[in-house]
């Protein structure tokens, strides 16, 4: 199926989605009513749709009418509070885990920025740090979403860190952050037509394994074992239940490593060159979020202003 025949088989679709089955997977039961035919190669095609939208905001035309600023939108905000996450993806923070006792400054923009995205592609270059996070974030949100498909030819199997913890350590993602993240997630799912109930499911099943401070260890993707997964790590975060804070430090603040910056939180627009997608990217995700009706309470716990939905793809350097 060609790219502009799928993006309009999902806008026909989108209206039309019914209740899923309970024995069938949010990823299966969603690639058969938006693409028809339920296979690794459609399956890898959805979720590429997903993160795409979810990162640079809504590219595909005509969509089912609903706002996503997007995650690189820099002029984000959070329950009124702003929030940029630009500088941990153009190398504007110190905040990348390459394995040493402090995090470094990385480009994750260098594989073409919005273009390829826009072109339903992770990245230009296959040698980039851009396509190495975006094909991770399709296989990992893949495996996290049921796809029957993943491991097969056309949907190739999650192949980076097994610890989300250790992948963002060096970040202190705030709740507002975390939020704005979650939101933009949300929105791009429903976007597509997925029903708020699935959104819900997602997100009660999975939002206490990346929201909690100190959170035990817990098996995300399953041939990895558990692993610490714990994403929101800043002292504003909410503490897990039975928390395990002598294994999992509280980290520094991420460096700055661009002097342009106005603080090291990246929550200020730092004029950064901006990826997004979005006809509308100053629009405030708030509002967005209200119409979409797409927030529900986390569990086990209730954090004021973090919404638990749809917090598989909180992994978003799933590196």
């Amino acid at each position: 199926m060609r790219f502009n025949a799928v993006l309009l088989a999902v806008a026909a679709a989108g209206t039309a989605v019914a209740q899923r089955p309970a024995n069938q997977s949010i990823c299966d039961y969603y690639t058969t009513a938006l693409l028809k035919q339920n296979n690794a190669t459609n399956q890898y095609t959805l979720l590429t749709l997903l993160v795409n939208t979810a990162v640079i905001g809504n590219y595909t035309q005509p969509n089912v009418g609903i706002m996503v600023p997007g995650i690189l939108n820099p002029n984000g905000t959070y329950n009124n509070t702003k929030v940029n996450l630009v500088p941990y993806f153009d190398g504007g923070l110190a905040s990348t885990n390459d394995g040493g006792n402090m995090g470094v400054a990385k480009n994750f923009l260098d594989g073409g920025g919005a273009a390829p995205l826009m072109k339903n592609m992770p990245a230009d270059d296959t040698t980039s740090n851009q396509y190495k996070l975006l094909t991770h974030l399709y296989e990992f949100f893949g495996s996290l979403l049921g796809c029957s498909g993943v491991g097969m030819t056309g949907f190739p199997a999650y192949a980076g860190d097994a610890s989300m913890y250790e992948v963002h350590k060096f970040m202190a993602l705030d709740p507002f952050q975390m939020g704005f993240f979650i939101e933009q997630v949300a929105l791009s799912a429903a976007s597509f037509g997925v029903a708020q109930s699935d959104i819900e499911a997602a997100g009660q099943a999975l939002g206490s394994l990346f929201n909690y401070r100190c959170a035990p260890k817990t098996t995300v993707i399953k041939a990895q074992g558990p692993q610490y997964q714990s994403v929101c790590t800043n002292d504003s975060c909410p503490l897990a239940d039975n928390a395990t804070c002598a294994a999992q430090p509280s980290m520094p603040q991420p460096l700055v490593a661009n002097a342009t910056l106005a603080d090291g939180e990246g929550r200020i627009p730092s004029g950064s060159a901006t990826m997004s997608g979005s006809a509308s990217g100053t629009a405030s995700s708030a509002s967005s979020a209200s119409s979409a009706s797409a927030t529900v309470n986390a569990a086990p716990h209730t954090v004021p202003g973090l919404a638990g939905v749809f917090v598989a793809l909180v992994a978003f350097l799933a590196l």
